[in-house]
């Protein structure tokens, strides 16, 4: 099975390349630029390949009933309170950006409305991300897909069916999709690995995988299993205030994750079977009888 590899700013990504990992800042700065800068640095340091933020127009997106919503949080008690605290602008988005050409990491953030998509224009991003959520937005798909950039679709609470319909809409051609389970965190048992393979075969486009789980060893097994693109939630503390922190990694677990992968990436191989130079005076010592 050939899959073709999709090229996000400087990199390749697919079958025969380095995963390509993300570390999903979101929403997780709580609306803070120093702490946004100092994931960065976390997420740079520890071998990230890219860092991706979150774009929603609250007003275009949400209607007057769910904004008036009572929400309480560090910014206020509704809902519109909650999430213009959270939310970055055009200027902070330009802000990160440029830290980020600094610091030589790739940034882009999953855009929640065509408004949202006008903003990353600007900044001419290297590719969209289409969050599990905006799956089945007809519009959204559509709109995004006209920019021609690479896409990136997260798959959670989404039926095979649904992953078609979407396809159909975005095509193939650069695009890269994830299996993705959408709990926060993900309960072990409904992680479901295997569809990796199996959004590979019907596909045939870049797989990757998206985890809002607490442990390593399933998002290890993911980049086992072949998935090319690695997403994770990261925070400086999974003890601080906000909806994410909780289900996302902090420095420690985000660098030795990150480390394992490619740990695991230098020790599969190339499934060639052949006897190593380092065994050679092993056979000697170890084998008496020979064919």
């Amino acid at each position: 099975m050939r899959i073709k590899p999709v090229k996000i700013a400087n990199r390749y990504i697919g079958p025969g390349y380095p995963c390509f990992f993300v570390s999903e800042i979101g929403i997780n700065h709580n609306g803070n630029i120093r702490i946004a800068k100092k994931l960065i640095d976390i997420a740079k340091k520890a071998g990230s390949d890219a860092v991706k933020f979150q774009k929603r127009t609250i007003d275009f997106l949400y209607e007057k009933k769910e904004l008036d919503a009572y929400r309480e949080s560090p910014f206020g008690k509704t809902y519109y309170e909650y999430r213009k605290g959270v939310e970055f602008e055009y200027k902070d988005h330009l802000k990160i950006q440029n830290y980020c050409k600094k610091k030589k990491i790739i940034s882009f953030s999953s855009c929640w409305d065509t408004k949202a998509v006008d903003t990353m224009e600007k900044l001419n991003t290297p590719c969209y991300k289409i969050a599990s959520a905006s799956l089945t937005n007809e519009i959204l798909l559509k709109y995004i897909k006209s920019k021609n950039k690479p896409i990136i679709l997260s798959t959670g609470m989404s039926s095979i069916k649904d992953i078609k319909k979407a396809v159909k809409i975005l095509g193939k051609k650069n695009l890269i999709i994830l299996h993705c389970t959408s709990t926060y965190p993900a309960k072990k048992e409904e992680l479901n690995l295997k569809v990796i393979h199996n959004l590979m075969r019907i596909f045939k486009v870049p797989v990757g995988y998206s985890g809002h789980e607490t442990l390593l060893a399933p998002t290890l097994a993911a980049a086992t299993l072949g998935a090319c693109m690695i997403e994770r939630h990261i925070t400086l503390d999974r003890a601080m205030w906000g909806s994410d922190h909780a289900a996302s990694l902090g420095p420690d677990g985000l660098w030795k994750l990150i480390a394992n992968i490619r740990n695991i990436e230098a020790a599969l191989g190339n499934g060639e079977k052949k006897v190593y130079k380092s065994e050679i005076s092993e056979i000697k010592r170890l084998r008496k009888v020979f064919f």
